[in-house]
């Protein structure tokens, strides 16, 4: 049987051409972060401080590289409330950023699969 990603030599996105639909995944989804913040969006909407918090070790202009590419790509949507400062904007996934969630249930599943048999759960760092 021939895999529904293979019946064409590439497929195509917002006209953008990639060899196959893993290599279109990764690169909406892929690299260090993207996954990371759209796990801590996927039970509640959180301020740009939130996720900061949520995730000590990125720095302030990758987070707000990762999110801008995340709204871009129809992930997550970035709602601004007030007009002057101080304004409060907040983040929340979009219908199509949810469709995404049982694919971060299931790399959380594997991660703590391959802690719980090659490592361990560390309090505190």
């Amino acid at each position: 049987m021939i895999k529904t990603e293979c019946i064409s030599p590439s497929v195509s996105l917002v006209g953008r051409l990639y060899p196959c639909t893993v290599s279109l995944a990764m690169n909406l989804v892929g690299g260090k972060w993207k996954a990371v913040i759209l796990y801590h969006l996927t039970d509640m909407e959180k301020r740009y401080s939130e996720l900061k918090r949520a995730m000590p070790d990125v720095t302030e202009m990758t987070l707000s590289i990762q999110l801008k590419q995340l709204e871009k790509d129809n992930f997550i949507v970035r709602k601004v409330y007030g007009e002057k400062p101080p304004i409060r904007v907040e983040y929340s996934l979009t219908d199509f950023g949810k469709t995404f969630i049982p694919v971060l249930e299931a790399i959380t599943a594997w991660g703590n699969q391959v802690v719980e048999e090659k490592g361990e759960f560390v309090n505190g760092v």
